[in-house]
């Protein structure tokens, strides 16, 4: 394929873009997104082609998804393969810095800035955003379409549910499991099992509800 697709006119475009260029990614690289107020424009210095439906039909193209929360990557992972795309399109945009030991995976389609860092026995799933200078310690498991923010750090054996959100430079205790959906807050230290969906933040983290801390 000739081209590379970034799917969401965002700041997380803008630096898998960089990223891309790196990589000396082969071919023109262009954006797509709903925001009619992008098309024909440029976000950075890279061309907005037009809406998301575009994607499909642009064959030599490979695709990334470039939204930040994970819950929209699925939503709109699930609305291109009802129009088409193959699995086979996604693409993964991996900082030429980043080392990956052979114990390690990185899935398809994930986006991983500079400054990650991956031990032992990592395994990242499909869709995931690791922001820059994540650090993943030995049997982290990180689910597909999960959000982990600038500085993130997961002690040893963690476990990340699909779509959750680590807020930026947040740390997780060992062998602590963060559920499906959930979000944990900026600067939160988290000691104990946050429940799927859930919302905590603090030092160290408790769960929020009817916006108050629990």
């Amino acid at each position: 394929m000739s081209g590379l697709v970034l799917v969401g006119a965002s700041g997380l475009a803008r630096e898998a873009t960089a990223v891309a260029v790196l990589m000396n990614h082969d071919g023109p690289v262009s954006i797509v997104d709903d925001n009619t107020a992008t098309w024909g424009t440029l976000h950075g210095l890279t061309p907005v082609l037009g809406s998301v439906d575009l994607v499909p039909g642009l064959v030599d193209h490979e695709v990334v998804l470039a939204m930040g929360r994970g819950g929209h990557r699925r939503r709109v992972a699930t609305r291109l393969g009802m129009l088409g795309l193959a699995p086979e399109r996604y693409t993964s945009i991996i900082h030429p810095r980043i080392v990956l030991p052979g114990s390690c995976h990185i899935g398809t389609g994930s986006i991983a800035l500079d400054g990650v860092v991956l031990t032992a026995d990592v395994e990242v799933g499909e869709h995931v955003v690791l922001m820059p200078h994540v650090t993943l310690t030995h049997g982290d498991v990180v689910e597909d379409y999960a959000t982990l923010c600038a500085g993130v750090s997961l002690g040893g054996d963690v476990h990340v549910g699909e779509a959750a959100y680590i807020g930026m430079n947040a740390s997780v205790r060992q062998g602590v499991r963060i559920g499906a959906g959930a979000t944990v807050g900026m600067g939160s230290v988290v000691l104990s099992d946050v429940p799927a969906g859930q919302t905590w933040v603090g030092v160290p983290a408790r769960p929020i509800r009817t916006g108050v801390l629990a």
